[in-house]
């Protein structure tokens, strides 16, 4: 299949994009890199061993959309553009409304325009809220604790809605924790400022970009008092994407919904001892109050993707230690800056 992979140049979209090439599809990226940089597209290239396509483009524009889905005809469709951070999104719910459900309207209607019948979502456990454990797909109040949660499940309702209407196959991912970088250390996370999400920052400290850890409450009701998510690696869950998209078309109902997870939690303490057992040295932190909102344990219920996708995790939570530290230590400041080699598609947009 022809994939467009909308936001391919972000930190899963990058790795799926790999996936995809390795299974024998041909991706399409479109990235407008507010949170990512270019240089990204020549290690995919170096990666995978071939020309990618590429755009440097708004997707939130919808006459530009509709004219790269009318040059390139795409088979379907993965869908990861948008903002992400949600204390950010906490202080700016605007631009994260507007952005991220602008880029899915855009998405939706060049798909209808353009004859694509099949789009694969990067949707949240967020959308969960604070639903109690355990968390199924069939959890019928969807809710969450931030603006960008609540833009998962907008987005989720909306392509629901259209794809129901228009007859398109959808698939809905719910994915909890990724962390962790390809085996090759030339892609990985690439935060810009300040990391949000644990492993990233725990990555910082281990380089030296950042002075220590800041671990938030010892004090749950935990195994060890610190919380406990669900991570799964990266790789993982870029194969669970290529292997959505192609099963989408066998199943009766227009709509699937799959969490993805490994099925079991990970401490906060825990997760550090596995980096630091991968990098070989104790990092420096430190124990600071509780975060406002963060739940003590969460974690998915991956069954339905094992019995209907075959898919489950592979990779373990030393894996995602290992590769990290590799992609962090060979590439302390991330990606570097400036416009890639490789030159990207044009399109005139009406």
């Amino acid at each position: 299949m022809k994939v467009l992979v909308a936001g391919g140049a972000g930190y899963i979209g990058s790795h799926t994009v790999v996936e995809l090439v390795k299974a024998g599809h041909e991706p399409v990226i479109v990235d407008n890199f507010s949170n990512s940089k270019e240089t990204v597209i020549d290690r995919l290239e170096e990666i995978t061993g071939t020309h990618l396509t590429w755009y440097r483009a708004d997707l939130a524009d919808q006459s530009l959309t509709r004219a790269i889905f009318e040059k390139e005809t795409p088979d379907a469709v993965i869908h990861f553009a948008g903002y992400k951070a949600v204390g950010e999104s906490v202080e700016q719910p605007l631009d994260y409304y507007e952005n991220n459900l602008n880029t899915t309207f855009s998405i939706a209607r060049a798909m209808i325009a353009s004859g694509c019948d099949t789009i694969v979502f990067s949707s949240s456990a967020t959308v969960y809220g604070d639903a109690e454990l355990p968390l199924t797909e069939s959890e019928p109040h969807l809710d969450s604790l931030s603006p960008y949660g609540y833009t998962k499940v907008a987005g989720e309702r909306i392509l629901t809605d259209i794809a129901q209407a228009h007859d398109l196959k959808l698939g809905l991912l719910r994915y909890f924790n990724p962390v962790g970088a390809d085996a090759s250390g030339r892609i990985g996370e690439n935060p810009l400022g300040r990391p949000n999400n644990l492993m990233p920052a725990v990555a910082k400290v281990a380089a030296g970009r950042q002075d220590k850890l800041l671990i938030f409450g010892d004090d749950y009701p935990t195994r060890d008092g610190s919380a406990i998510r669900d991570y799964l690696h990266v790789t993982d869950l870029a194969k669970a994407h290529v292997v959505a998209l192609e099963k989408l078309g066998g199943f009766d109902s227009s709509v699937k919904i799959w969490n993805l997870g490994t099925g079991k939690g990970t401490s906060v303490f825990e997760l550090v001892a596995a980096f630091e057992q991968a990098c070989g040295f104790e990092l420096a932190k430190e124990v600071a109050p509780r975060r406002a909102g963060d739940r003590a344990e969460i974690y998915a219920t991956p069954t339905l993707a094992l019995e209907e996708l075959g898919w489950q995790t592979e990779l373990t939570i030393e894996d995602m230690c290992t590769d990290t530290w590799r992609w962090q230590s060979n590439n302390p400041d991330g990606y570097p800056d400036g416009e890639a080699q490789s030159t990207p598609s044009s399109v005139n947009a009406s």
